[in-house]
């Protein structure tokens, strides 16, 4: 109860500051400055106007989760002949980020009441009784009736990359936050001994021992039930450890840090790269032989990377183990435990560390800096760049070449993120080396020395902003903060459409939870000296995956996100 009686009246504090200091600038400030802020409140008071749940017989605090930009109708989820109107609160996290901050930096108090309310609505009325929400990756809230859906798939919950905004949740309830946290951890892991866990959850299982459990210390890449995603394991990390900090419970921190720990295991030992996931899908029964079957892709016949280049590649064939392009073990996971463990203190060092020596042997064996381009590898450092698939399985068909890929943006802001917290070098290198291959010139030997950024670049990408934003922060160099003005004036004059934010102007639906606004706002609170008033974007991501009509078995950001006029 101390704990949540401090976080509360930290919390009044702030406010109360954010409202003294809302005309108040550090730097001077443009005309520019102020039509990104502008914008942003813009942004916001027409979610907050037409955004709201205006639908059926009953209204609710809900949102939807976005809109026909041409007619204003709300984004519908389309399956067996239905249409529902989506409100997936798992979806908004990054717009209940964004009202925060604008009420902190404004002094507006109804940006993030509006938000709380919805979060209200959802702990009264969208809650099992196990303490789970329907949110997330297969369940919604349809607003003609007010009711769950998740028929069009798993029917279960599901996070992968979630990373709700937990701080605003326990403002509102800390005793249905603590529920929903234990929840997640008890509905996830199947197996406690070995942590064997899986990102779809039941709604219906009854609460266990959680943090009491016995612990068995697994042997990486034990044969289990589940899939051990890093995905969904980085929200089980994040849950535990945002628990920790919001209760000072020791229960969740040991967890989550054994959870994270299972990852660094499974790590090959000379190169210390990887993993996807600690575990290989244990084979419950012999797979089609039609390799067209539908069902020959599934993870209940084995490992499939070990069933698609074990012949070629031995043991190192692990699902576990294939390195290809950008998929979060360096970026999302990366980003958020940086964060965590900057939050943790001296908590936090051994995931700090732990962190920093898996980037830092990406940046050795994967990364290109001459072109800014990552090889294809297996976790032994094994160079895969021109492999030619050899058989269709889940990685590829027959006859695929691999092929190195651009490095994302992403690494941007997770490099410059690890430099910061760990003075490491070889992340510094990488981050400089994404830069100067999305066009933004030189950030620098090291932060703050030869710097030769180029204020002409037209990228607009909001991870840019927040790394450019972090960097900054972390030293006061002036063309950091040039340059963190250009990409965010970028942003507006290419990404902003009609009060709304889209990635290009050819989109047809907006989301409510874009991380455009979240990003200036983030630049905004640096310009006033304040950066702690804007809640830091962490790497989360909101997304539906189910059948879609028309589409079959696909995600929202494929037939509703990326829709074009």
């Amino acid at each position: 109860m101390l704990m949540r009686a401090l976080y509360v009246g930290l919390s009044a504090m702030w406010l109360a500051g954010g409202l003294a200091a809302a005309e108040d600038y550090a730097v001077e400030v443009t005309d520019q400055d102020r039509a990104r802020l502008e914008a942003v409140k813009t942004f916001a008071d027409n979610v907050l106007e037409q955004g709201r749940d205006r639908y059926g017989e009953a209204h609710t605090p809900l949102f939807v989760d976005g809109f026909n930009t041409e007619t204003m109708e709300p984004v519908r989820w389309e399956y067996d002949g239905n249409e529902w109107i989506i409100s997936n609160q798992a979806n908004q996290q990054n717009l209940f980020r964004t009202l925060t901050g604008l009420t902190n930096l404004t002094g507006d108090e109804r940006y993030k009441a509006e938000a709380k309310a919805a979060i209200r609505h959802m702990f009264e009325h969208q809650r099992s009784e196990c303490g789970l929400l329907y949110w997330g990756g297969h369940q919604f809230v349809e607003l003609e009736n007010n009711t769950n859906v998740g028929e069009f798939d798993a029917d279960c919950h599901e996070f992968k990359w979630s990373l709700p905004y937990y701080e605003l949740m326990w403002e509102v309830d800390p005793d249905a936050t603590q529920e929903f946290l234990e929840a997640l951890w008890n509905a996830h892991i199947l197996d406690w001994g070995r942590l064997d866990m899986n990102r779809h959850g039941s709604y219906g299982r009854a609460m266990g021992d959680l943090w009491d459990n016995e612990f068995d210390y697994p042997e990486p890449f034990f044969e289990g039930r589940a899939l051990t995603f890093i995905n969904a394991g980085s929200d089980l990390i994040y849950a535990a450890l945002q628990l920790h900090a919001l209760t000072g419970d020791e229960g969740p921190r040991l967890w989550g840090l054994r959870l994270a720990e299972l990852y660094v295991n499974a790590r090959h030992p000379e190169t210390k790269l990887g993993v996807y996931q600690y575990s290989q899908p244990e084979r419950r029964e012999e797979p089609p032989d039609d390799p067209d079957d539908p069902r020959y892709t599934y993870s209940t016949y084995g490992d499939r990377a070990q069933r698609q280049f074990g012949p070629e590649f031995g043991d190192i064939a692990l699902e576990g183990n294939f390195l290809r392009g950008d998929r979060g073990i360096y970026t999302r996971n990366a980003l958020l435990q940086l964060k965590l463990a900057e939050q943790l203190g001296d908590a936090g060092e051994e995931l700090l560390e732990w962190t920093r020596e898996g980037m830092r042997a990406y940046a050795e064996h994967a990364y290109l800096p001459e072109t800014n381009e990552v090889r294809p590898i297996w976790a032994d450092g094994t160079d895969l760049t021109g492999f030619e698939i050899p058989r269709y399985g889940y990685f590829g068909p027959e006859g695929q070449v691999l092929s190195k890929q651009t490095a994302s943006i992403n690494f941007l802001y997770s490099y410059a993120l690890g430099y910061r917290l760990t003075g490491d070098e070889a992340l510094w290198e990488m981050a400089r080396g994404v830069a100067r291959g999305h066009g933004l010139g030189d950030l620098g030997e090291r932060p703050g020395e030869g710097v030769d950024v180029n204020l002409d670049t037209n990228y607009s990408g909001p991870m840019a902003l927040f790394a450019l934003v972090d960097l900054y922060r972390a030293v006061e160099h002036e063309d950091y903060l040039a340059l963190a003005r250009r990409v965010g004036d970028n942003i507006l004059e290419q990404r902003y459409h009609d009060g709304w934010f889209l990635p290009s102007p050819d989109h047809l639906n907006a989301r409510v939870d874009a991380i455009e606004p979240l990003a200036l706002l983030a630049l905004d609170a640096v310009l006033r000296g304040a950066p702690e008033a804007v809640p830091q974007y962490n790497g989360g991501q909101g997304y539906i995956h189910g059948r879609f009509d028309g589409h079959g078995r696909t995600t929202d950001n494929s037939v509703i996100w990326n829709a074009r006029r």
